[in-house]
């Protein structure tokens, strides 16, 4: 069989193959196992040919596995594939729309995540989740509070400082029971802090010692949050043509309704990683703060925007600029150069 191209459809246990030819007939059809299937696709495709799988979980480990073996590898987003599924959708036809969208010359495809990237995104993921839970322990708190009259405080920090004072006030009105409750909710509420600001020390660490996220903190608004977050979602930035696909990728650009020749934005499209889109903008809200005493060439450009638009628009277009300032800088090697930043 003379396969020049191989979609896969992943799963965990049961992976579904579709290979073609050169005349793009199917020739290679089979539900393979997890166990066997890397073997069986040595013995069957060339080196020489192309395969194909959705960017879901698992996709970058088996990309860089068929890599090692000498493959080339292209990930396509899910929803790239989706129109190419005929008819009912099943694991034969979802390999088969695979193997059918990454033959598009005009397909776009995703870059393997190295095993560092996945690393650093595994602590943003991580700490994320931390931040969820401690959220909803300090929610819990208060809701449970509530219904012995007490009014707890919206912001974390204060809530902190009450508890304690809960629980030494002998007139507080709290029952023995619920005092027993309520400490173990504060020592879960504290194990979390403990955890986040672990998490924080190791991203500075990854962020003091990387040679790229080093640099990007440079700009404004960005810290090490921002930084390791985008390196390791963006990875390398060659994959993008300019700063602007970068944004695009990124949901920062608008979304488009255009029809006869008219040319309709909308909002922005919100595509892609929305952690990342969240930190550059809530970075972007922090530094618009600060450029309200500043008269640097930034700060004036996005006051203006500020000055004209709702506050939240000055924040999504300062940090569309920082995400293209932050693709020239990767893909150029070079240092933040202030005096080009408003241009």
């Amino acid at each position: 069989m003379d396969i020049i191209r191989v979609g896969i459809d992943l799963a965990k246990n049961v992976f579904q193959v579709h290979g073609v030819d050169r005349s793009e007939k199917p020739v290679w059809r089979r539900k393979l196992t997890r166990r066997e299937w890397l073997d069986v696709l040595q013995r069957t495709v060339p080196l020489r040919a192309v395969i194909g799988m959705e960017a879901c979980s698992g996709a970058h480990h088996w990309a860089r596995r068929l890599q090692v073996i000498g493959y080339t590898v292209k990930l396509i987003a899910p929803q790239f594939v989706k129109p190419y599924v005929k008819s009912n959708k099943n694991d034969a036809n979802d390999a088969e729309a695979i193997c059918e969208a990454m033959s598009r010359p005009g397909m776009r495809f995703v870059a393997v995540k190295t095993i560092g990237q996945q690393d650093v995104q595994a602590v943003h993921r991580v700490r994320a989740g931390l931040m969820e839970q401690r959220n909803a322990k300090a929610n819990q708190i208060r809701g449970l509070t509530s219904e012995y009259g007490i009014v707890a405080p919206r912001e974390i920090l204060q809530l902190r400082r009450a508890v304690p004072v809960w629980l030494e006030d002998v007139n507080s009105g709290l029952s023995d029971r619920f005092r027993r409750l309520l400490t173990g909710l504060w020592e879960d509420l504290r194990s979390l802090d403990d955890r986040i600001r672990e998490l924080d020390r190791e991203i500075a660490a990854i962020a003091a010692s990387d040679p790229v996220a080093r640099p990007l903190q440079q700009l404004r608004g960005v810290g090490p949050m921002v930084a390791t977050a985008l390196i390791a979602t963006v990875g390398d930035a060659r994959q993008f043509a300019n700063g602007r696909q970068m944004a695009a990728s990124l949901g920062l650009t608008p979304r488009q309704n255009s029809s006869g020749g008219k040319e309709r934005l909308l909002g922005i499209s919100k595509r892609g990683d929305a952690y990342v889109r969240c930190l550059l903008i809530h970075g972007a809200r922090a530094m618009i703060q600060m450029a309200r005493r500043r008269t640097d060439a930034l700060s004036l450009w996005v006051m203006r925007i500020a000055g004209d638009r709702h506050p939240n628009i000055a924040a999504v277009a300062l940090a569309n600029k920082t995400a293209r300032i932050a693709w020239a800088m990767i893909t150029r090697e070079t240092d933040y150069q202030p005096e080009l930043a408003a241009h």
